[in-house]
């Protein structure tokens, strides 16, 4: 059974709470049930919040953790005054030192989604997402050279997770290539790839986890045996050798570690955030 609850309250859509909370939260081993609670924008809904929080207060016998991202004040206000659990003010922490070093005020704005219509970056993101899209698992060259990444591997090494991450998180315009046996056959990388070689980054992948992976998908399919997958595997690396392109092993790896080791190798000239 979890052994303590952990909020994450913002008045926008918490995601920042969570995840900065969770953040710090990966350095403690716990049993935590983790409750998030966003679009606490008024004084009423704060304290529905405050009743939630004390009761779970009084039935775990322990103070809920609290991490918060609230911008208005009246609604911090009863949280503060009221909550029974560890209050951790993500945006007091380090907001009013900001804005006493840099000698002005912050916007106060609601997260960071708010007046998105307005939001260049948004639509940038959009526009990446679609992007990354239609130009997975190699399914179009048209604009090609729009390319911010293009990601080649053997298939299910992880290219379509890390294009999507990589548009979404960082606005990235993000294309991934399947390499397959007439590929290996040729000795060469796909023609359409060849004009963007700086662009290219490779995925590989241990045989034995890409074994599991694909026999998920097609149960003990030749594409999913275990000699298929060694075989594909040790053509792609070698392809990738002979032609200078930079990859990386995603057996032991997060989307986040995948996608911050290809930021830092192909360094694009534009980032989202």
């Amino acid at each position: 059974m979890p052994n303590r609850t952990i909020y994450f309250i913002s008045d926008g859509t918490g995601i920042t709470a969570e995840t900065f909370g969770n953040a710090i939260l990966a350095q403690f081993e716990n049993n935590m049930r983790r409750i998030r609670l966003p679009f606490i924008d008024s004084v009423d809904k704060a304290h529905q919040v405050v009743r939630q929080i004390n009761l779970a207060a009084v039935t775990e016998g322990k103070r809920p953790i609290v991490f918060t991202t609230l911008v208005n004040e009246e609604v911090k206000d009863v949280i503060t005054q009221g909550c029974q659990g560890m209050l951790l003010d993500m945006f007091s922490t380090f907001v009013n030192p900001l804005e006493e070093e840099l000698g002005i005020k912050s916007n106060h704005r609601i997260g960071r989604f708010s007046d998105i219509s307005k939001s260049q970056s948004y639509t940038d993101r959009i526009e990446a997402i679609n992007f990354s899209l239609a130009h997975d698992d190699g399914q179009s060259n048209v604009d090609l050279e729009q390319s911010d990444v293009i990601l080649v591997g053997v298939s299910r090494s992880g290219k379509t997770p890390t294009s999507l991450y990589l548009a979404m998180q960082y606005g990235l315009k993000a294309s991934n290539y399947p390499l397959i046996p007439e590929d290996f056959e040729r000795k060469q990388l796909p023609a359409a790839l060849l004009p963007h070689r700086k662009k290219i980054f490779g995925l590989t992948i241990n045989p034995e986890r890409l074994s599991e992976i694909r026999n998920e998908r097609r149960p003990n399919s030749h594409y999913a045996s275990l000699l298929n997958c060694r075989n594909e595997v040790a053509e792609a690396e070698s392809m990738m050798r002979r032609s200078g392109i930079r990859w990386l092993s995603t057996t032991t790896k997060s989307i986040e570690e995948i996608a911050t080791t290809i930021l830092q190798e192909i360094q694009p000239d534009r980032l989202s955030y």
